[in-house]
């Protein structure tokens, strides 16, 4: 599978998500979407349909559900971005929220801009 990097800096082609729904993997789906459930206890259980994603980059894919209404992916495609390493307001208060909660996405965002 060809590295694929979201606009937030997370590595997708690492996401379990994407690939048991790239290999068609019913049973890692149904994994994906029980271990993700416990995120969300207050929320009803995810079912492996709520977890097939082909990536935040796709436009005419699937995607899962928190992509859907994801606000850094929001500001990347209105901005044409290939990803939020190349924005001139990297790192902005939403990237930022989210680097709380997933640090080794600024990581690699910080890795792509050195190399710009």
């Amino acid at each position: 599978m060809q590295k694929m990097i979201a606009y937030c800096g997370l590595f997708c082609d690492k996401c379990p998500a994407l690939v048991a729904t790239q290999k068609n993997d019913k049973a890692e789906l149904e994994k994906v979407a029980e271990e993700w459930s416990k995120f969300s206890p207050d929320k009803p259980p995810l079912k492996p349909e709520d977890v097939l994603c082909d990536g935040c980059l796709v436009t005419d894919g699937r995607l899962f559900g928190y992509c859907q209404t994801c606000e850094v992916r929001k500001c990347a495609i209105e901005k044409d971005m290939e990803n939020c390493a190349h924005c001139e307001e990297y790192a902005c208060d939403k990237l930022n929220k989210f680097f709380e909660m997933c640090p080794d996405a600024e990581k690699n965002l910080d890795q792509i801009r050195e190399n710009l």
